[in-house]
């Protein structure tokens, strides 16, 4: 078994036909055996079966029909079928003439032609009887021959029958007897074979693991090394059998795995970023410069009860957004974030501004990638809201569909015509490079937080009408917290 030796397919197939053929062999013998042995036992069943219908009735049947006949002549016919003591000795000379034919052996077959014999007789008694039964004076004549004849012939009859379904039945000792020879002749013959077997597939085998095992060691040290993370191991094997397909495979497979990890690597530190620059979008030094303002105006026009809220709602906001590092909040904290944000800015903007949160119940019960509807809630107003005459407002609303969590931020603001809608969309793509100057970074930060988090099929959606308003979808599993 040299490096360019028997391919492993052919070797195990080897295998396998050292092993089967002479299983298959034993297998053939045992079933032909078996068969025979049954077609013997159903045939000697069958010929007890058909002989012993004979023996139970038909004495008895053809003795009451021929009394009939010969005390009741005249109304015989009233009483039974008188054609049918011919019938019954017709039909059982047929019978035992075809057991006759099948005997298989000298003593059946001489009590079959007795029977067949006596039979043939006992049709010419029968038919002198039924000649003469209306025969005037032929009364005693015909009971004596009922005596003398019909009952004794079926006695003789009867006694043939027994003795022949006896020979049957020692037939069947014989058979057993024969089952036992064969038996112990399959029992030595299978271990003969089980022995030659045994040493054959040890022999073979032995030559094939060795060939075998040897390589899989090798792949199994390089495949321990690859789960430790060692990514630059590498199988070499000179063979031109299955192992060497599968160790390049394996080299194949290892350096995917090195790319893939790498990949997540990267994706991994551009997720970070990209939470990070959400982050700092959120600690914005204008919003807390202008909320801090208002507080500071609203504080020495001793509005005492707007300065709580406006600072609770600030505290609030920033609560939400550190939410002590954790990456998913439940959906009722993600929503108190945007209503605290709203307040703030409702305060300032409160002649151009209204807003509107409508969640269905059941997605309370669920739990989302912090900061993914605040910033949409932002950019609405201010792309959207700013940029429109008198009073906008803004809409969010939230439910289940289809498995999935679904949420809707729409603006009556300014809207966008159908080459900056374009351009937005290829933004949040990562389609087209973000800028100040572009805007989108919010929108292409969002969206690409969730595909980073739950997959590439997830993310946002955006549609627009110049004059009208901006509508944004956001769709996520929906995963219980």
């Amino acid at each position: 078994m040299g490096k360019k030796g028997y391919s492993l397919k052919n070797r195990l197939y080897m295998l396998l036909l050292v092993s089967l053929l002479p299983l298959t062999i034993l297998i053939i013998y045992l079933l032909v055996m078996t068969n025979s042995i049954s077609d013997q036992y159903d045939g000697i069943v069958e010929k007890i079966t058909k002989a012993n219908a004979y023996n139970i009735n038909f004495k008895d049947d053809l003795d009451y029909s021929m009394y009939i006949i010969v005390v009741n002549a005249e109304r015989a016919n009233e009483i039974i079928d008188t054609n049918k003591p011919m019938q019954m000795i017709d039909e059982a000379r047929k019978v035992f003439g075809t057991l006759s034919k099948e005997a298989d052996t000298e003593a059946a077959r001489t009590r079959l032609s007795g029977i067949i014999k006596s039979l043939d007789t006992l049709r010419d008694r029968v038919a002198e009887i039924e000649e003469s039964a209306l025969v005037s004076g032929s009364y005693e004549v015909n009971l004596e021959r009922l005596d003398l004849d019909i009952r004794v012939l079926t006695e003789l009859i009867q006694e043939e029958i027994q003795y022949y379904i006896y020979e049957q039945t020692r037939n069947m000792e014989t058979l057993r007897e024969g089952i036992r020879n064969n038996v112990e002749r399959a029992i030595s013959i299978t271990s003969v074979l089980l022995i030659v077997i045994l040493i054959g597939s040890l022999t073979i085998s032995r030559k094939i693991v060795e060939g075998i095992t040897s390589p899989i060691r090798h792949l199994c040290h390089a495949a321990e090394r690859a789960g430790r993370g060692d990514f630059e191991i590498r199988t070499h094997e000179e063979r031109i059998d299955e192992i060497a397909v599968l160790s390049a495979s394996f080299n194949r497979m290892v350096e995917e795995i090195g790319k893939l990890v790498e990949d997540i690597r990267v994706e991994e530190l551009n997720l970070r970023a990209a939470e990070l620059r959400l982050l700092q979008e959120q600690i914005n030094p204008h919003f807390l410069y202008n909320t801090l303002d208002n507080i500071i105006w609203l504080a020495e026009s001793k509005e005492t009860a707007q300065v709580v809220n406006m600072v609770s709602a600030l505290s609030d906001f920033f609560r939400t957004t550190l939410s002590k590092g954790k990456d998913y909040i439940s959906v009722r904290d993600e929503e108190a974030h945007i209503n605290s944000y709203l307040q703030i800015q409702q305060f300032r903007y409160r002649d151009i501004l209204t807003y509107e949160i409508d969640m269905d119940e059941e997605v309370y019960d669920c739990e989302i990638l912090k900061l993914t509807l605040q910033p949409l809630v932002e950019n609405a107003l201010y792309h959207g809201i700013k940029g429109k005459r008198g009073l906008g407002q803004i809409r969010i609303t939230g439910c289940i569909r289809g498995g999935l969590l679904e949420f809707q931020v729409q603006d009556n603001g300014i809207g966008m015509k159908e080459e900056r809608l374009r351009e937005v969309r290829r933004i949040i793509m990562g389609e087209m490079e973000h800028t100040k100057e572009k805007g989108g970074f919010g929108l292409f930060n969002v969206n690409e937080r969730i595909r980073l988090n739950y997959g590439r099929k997830y993310g946002l959606r955006i549609e627009s009408t110049y004059g009208k308003g901006t509508c944004i979808w956001v769709t996520v599993p929906a995963v219980k917290k």
